[in-house]
């Protein structure tokens, strides 16, 4: 009666399965600069007027565009009208290039 008995593959991976419990995820968060804690960084310290010691940023720094001018409204895309506009853009051209070679 008591016949040890070998069991299956497939009843051992279950077991083994159902008595672990997954680890959670472990995620560094890290904060985001905004474009204005970089704009008062580059300003502020003198080691972002040069890169590699080398080259002088600071003619880049002074014409570089403010944040209010970069900024655009998002704008969702739908297929189809993206591809009917391209579309019909590419057309047009080619009737113009057609139109030229003619003249």
């Amino acid at each position: 009666a008591d016949i040890p008995v070998i069991p299956d593959l497939e009843e051992v991976q279950e077991e083994d399965l159902a008595m672990q419990v997954a680890a959670p995820p472990s995620v560094q968060v890290n904060r985001v600069l905004t474009y204005h804690d970089l704009d008062k960084d580059l300003m502020k310290y003198a080691a972002f007027q040069t890169l590699d010691g080398e080259v002088d940023l600071k003619l880049l720094t002074r014409v570089l565009a403010p944040e209010h001018e970069l900024r655009e409204d998002d704008v969702s895309w739908d297929w189809d009208h993206v591809f009917t506009d391209v579309s019909s853009e590419l057309v047009t051209e080619w009737d113009l290039g057609q139109s030229e070679r003619e003249d």
